[in-house]
């Protein structure tokens, strides 16, 4: 298969599946914020309502950031946060009228447990409990493992039309592929 014949079927897969970006690779705070400027001109050319707009944005940020903070795939692994490249994938698309955002990255096995029983709580909330925890973590103190306030799956299931989707594929025995998505 030629190189083009590979690269058309990558494209044809995500077209298929409603993607109208993706990016896969290094992500650093000023891609996100160079993609993010992209995706917010994008949506404005198509006439997107403001709100959906503002809400894949955020949803986009908020994804994008647990990539630069928690993959396990980073480069050089013994700097400081910001002068790390981390690795993951994230992809915008539309259904319908709706729009959705996932982001994927390694992680490594031991955070799992945790990160399902966090995103479970969230999935069976409702958007006044939502809402009521998103105040309480802001009240409290993030968790020790941490590397923000603790709100950003909570504001992005704040955002999403329905309960956030999250999934795990197993890699060997110290990491596992995390996914996350989310419709606005």
């Amino acid at each position: 298969m030629s190189l083009a014949q590979k690269h058309f079927q990558i494209r044809e897969l995500l077209y298929d599946q409603g993607v109208i970006f993706c990016y896969s690779g290094f992500m650093t705070e000023g891609i996100l914020s160079g993609i993010g400027q992209a995706i917010k001109q994008k949506m404005t050319l198509e006439s997107v309502d403001a709100n959906t707009v503002r809400g894949v944005f955020s949803v986009f940020v908020e994804q994008m950031q647990n990539i630069i903070r928690y993959s396990a795939e980073r480069e050089p692994e013994a700097q400081p946060e910001e002068s790390v490249l981390s690795y993951g994938t994230l992809t915008i698309g539309r259904e319908g009228e709706q729009f959705f955002v996932t982001c994927g990255n390694k992680i490594r096995r031991d955070d799992r447990p945790r990160l399902t029983e966090q995103l479970t709580v969230i999935q069976q909330l409702d958007r006044d409990g939502l809402k009521n925890l998103y105040k309480q973590i802001l009240r409290g103190e993030p968790p020790p493992s941490s590397k923000g306030a603790g709100v950003g799956f909570v504001d992005i299931a704040r955002r999403s039309s329905r309960p956030i989707e999250f999934d795990f594929v197993e890699l060997d025995q110290n990491y596992v592929f995390f996914s996350l998505r989310a419709v606005i």
